[in-house]
């Protein structure tokens, strides 16, 4: 499943507990923040946060953010 439509999924979903529907959409929000940083920059922790209450409608903290941030760089791509 792509990660938009595990997003998508997870908004809905009232079985996900708080973490589990927070960490789904921090990895959504961090991708959007990567895509839309300056050429050469890094998306911010800040900028995670940020998209992740405009686009989606959900605080996270700055750790959901970080660890977002790190999964897309380590990880094997969830697109």
């Amino acid at each position: 499943m792509t990660l938009w439509r595990q997003v998508l999924a997870a908004l809905k979903d009232t079985s996900l507990d708080d973490a589990e529907r927070g960490a789904i959409v921090a990895r959504g929000a961090a991708q959007l923040a990567t895509r839309r940083a300056p050429e050469g920059q890094r998306a911010t922790p800040e900028a995670v946060m940020a998209v992740a209450l405009e686009e989606f409608a959900l605080l996270i903290d700055a750790d959901q953010a970080c660890v977002a941030l790190r999964s897309l760089t380590s990880g094997p791509s969830r697109e």
